[in-house]
């Protein structure tokens, strides 16, 4: 497929979902639900929304902190200032176009730090190989907190021969997948390979790091800051503040899956939240007024803090450059 082309549907793609997701809420909800949800957003509590931005700041900060953890071995230690900004101009442009965010961050930091993109990049791959990691274990455990609420709600809602017949679809899926991989020598292949190969080179680096237990210190900081943001953003709604622990882990899950395979959730996150929720025993309407809340205001900070990096990182390295 032409490059061009390629590039263009990761945009529209996720971009029409997301449109097409506000409009079936939007013609589906009847009056009543749409001013149901429009007196969530006006009794919320934003103290506890920006309690979660403060606490998504805060998980940045580690990440770019942590950044130098992979950068040093290679014989460069960033200002942890420009690292921050690199990683806020690159959350900004993963908003529009999707995964970009990476080659920025390597860009700026080879501009205003002389490290070589290649390797600056490398360290980037790794980072997200290890992020695969810890958004797996939390799928994990919250697969094993609200099995039998999730179970119970399939065995209520999908017939078990549907439930029979996706479970044979998933085992041929894997199976085909393997032998696509082992005897497959097309261009799509080949760059399957390649993501295997960095995230296995991902791992070991940190395996081989000299400050592992620094990195991994500040791994689970982060991951531990996301889903307190989360957390606390719940606390915004009356009708959230008392879900269980095992309820908000597997909607925190459901909402990193959106973030991390559309435009960064535009659309799609109020629509994903609001269907887990409402499988987990909270109203529909609930949960798109709180997805919305949370989705704003990740989105808005992502801009502002992403404009004045962009902005002030020129400012900063004046007498650098």
């Amino acid at each position: 497929m032409n490059r061009s082309l390629s590039k263009f549907l990761q945009i529209t793609i996720p971009l029409g979902l997301g449109i097409f997701l506000i409009g079936y809420i939007y013609y589906t909800f009847t009056p009543e639900q749409l001013n149901e949800t429009k007196k969530h957003f006006s009794s919320a509590n934003y103290f506890y929304v920006i309690l979660a931005v403060l606490l998504n700041i805060l998980s940045h900060i580690s990440r770019a902190y942590r950044w130098n953890f992979m950068l040093e071995p290679l014989g460069y230690r960033p200002k942890l200032a420009n690292n921050y900004m690199a990683l806020s101009v690159g959350y900004l442009l993963n908003v529009f176009i999707p995964r970009s965010g990476e080659v920025s961050r390597a860009a700026l930091l080879h501009k205003y730090e002389r490290v070589p993109f290649q390797k600056g990049f490398g360290t980037i791959i790794s980072e997200r190989a290890v992020d695969l990691i810890f958004l797996a274990m939390f799928t994990s455990i919250a697969l094993l907190i609200e099995y039998d609420a999730l179970y119970d709600y399939a065995a209520q809602h999908i017939p078990a021969r549907t439930l029979l017949v996706l479970g044979l679809i998933g085992i041929a899926f894997i199976i085909s997948l393997l032998l696509y991989l082992r005897f497959s020598r097309s261009h799509v292949n080949s760059k399957i390979k390649t993501f295997l190969t960095g995230l296995k080179d991902g791992i070991f680096s940190v395996v081989k790091m000299r400050k592992k237990g620094a990195f991994l210190f500040h791994t689970i900081l982060i991951w531990m800051l996301y889903f307190l943001a989360f957390y606390a953003a719940l606390f915004a709604l009356p009708e959230t503040a008392s879900v269980p622990i095992g309820t908000a882990i597997i909607a925190f899950v459901v909402g990193g899956f959106v973030f991390s395979f559309t435009n960064s959730g535009f659309g799609s996150y109020p629509f994903a939240i609001a269907a887990i929720l409402s499988i987990l025993g909270i109203f529909k309407t609930v949960g798109i007024a709180f997805g919305w809340i949370v989705w704003i205001s990740n989105f808005a900070t992502t801009v502002v803090i992403g404009i004045l990096s962009l902005v002030l990182l020129p400012f900063y390295n004046r007498k650098r450059i």
